[in-house]
């Protein structure tokens, strides 16, 4: 199975910075040690013309020169930098790469990825570009997948990729997310279930296992795109929920027996995680990767 990595492209981000990069490089650490079977791959940066699948020109060339305002930029969340906009270059070519490869395998994997809050002429909440949407539209583009689902499970709405396919009927999004967390002001997926601050493992997983259900008989998908975040652990900073790693697994356990079912291959981005120790945050990534490992060659 394919893995993309994008940690090489990451610079140090000023003391204080929320956003846990190191949480990458231990990451791809850990996989290339952990799981044999696994092919760790540089992805390769999407041009311009690319992102104009999914982004307007004028938002693509004013992030590429730093032409953004102050304004924008703190809606981003990360300082400019020449290496911030090439790293959100191929974080997104490596979900698009990823979808290729499972397409090809059943399963493959962006070590980073899942930037669903970039809308088509901004970004927001640590997204630049919004890799989910891109990677689908590129797969229809080149008549490998025509329908995909994006099934959102990072503990934060897809708010940019709900707004960008709202007439895509193509691109089914289904996001579960924490109904008073971060977008504060939702967009509408094509299915969002909202959840409680302190929902646990059980009522999750019911929850999730009848949105699986009900996909089934409104959307035909031909490929699946699992955003599988780990910031709904009971100890993230920002997530709110209270799920526990068995209750992480039990969720990708989920999502993937719901793909072979039904023959589907997944592509997948990890999405978010913010836990105290960073430590905990790697292993709820590391438990997904090998969820994916396993699905491959369905």
């Amino acid at each position: 199975m394919d893995a993309f990595y994008s940690d090489r492209f990451v610079l140090p981000l000023p003391a204080g910075h929320r956003f846990p990069m190191e949480k990458y490089r231990m990451l791809r650490e850990r996989v290339s040690v952990g799981y044999s079977g696994i092919r760790l791959l540089e992805p390769e940066p999407l041009s311009d013309q690319a992102l104009a699948i999914a982004h307007a020109p004028d938002y693509i060339r004013r992030l590429a020169t730093g032409d953004l305002s102050r304004k924008e930029m703190m809606a981003i969340g990360f300082p400019w930098s020449p290496q911030m906009v090439e790293r959100s270059r191929r974080s997104a070519g490596a979900t698009v790469m990823a979808c290729r490869a499972a397409l090809r395998d059943g399963a493959s994997v962006n070590l980073a990825g899942g930037t669903h809050h970039a809308y088509a002429d901004r970004g927001e909440g640590f997204c630049c570009f919004n890799d989910v949407v891109l990677a689908a539209r590129m797969m229809r583009d080149e008549g490998r997948a025509g329908r995909t689902l994006i099934i959102d499970l990072d503990v934060h709405q897809g708010n940019g990729s709900a707004a960008m396919t709202r007439n895509d009927p193509d691109i089914f999004t289904f996001s579960m997310h924490g109904a008073g967390n971060y977008p504060f002001v939702k967009e509408v997926s094509d299915l969002d279930i909202e959840l409680a601050d302190g929902t646990g493992d059980d009522e999750y997983l019911g929850l999730l296992d009848r949105a699986l259900d009900e996909i089934k008989t409104r959307f035909d998908p031909q490929l699946i795109i699992y955003l599988a975040g780990a910031d709904p652990f009971h100890d993230d900073r920002l997530g709110r929920l209270d799920l526990t790693k068995a209750g992480l697994l039990a969720r990708d356990q989920r999502v993937f027996d719901y793909a072979t079912r039904h023959g589907l291959p997944v592509a997948v981005a990890m999405g978010g995680g913010y836990s105290r120790n960073i430590q905990d945050t790697v292993d709820v990534h590391f438990q997904t990767v090998g969820c994916a490992l396993q699905h491959a060659h369905f």
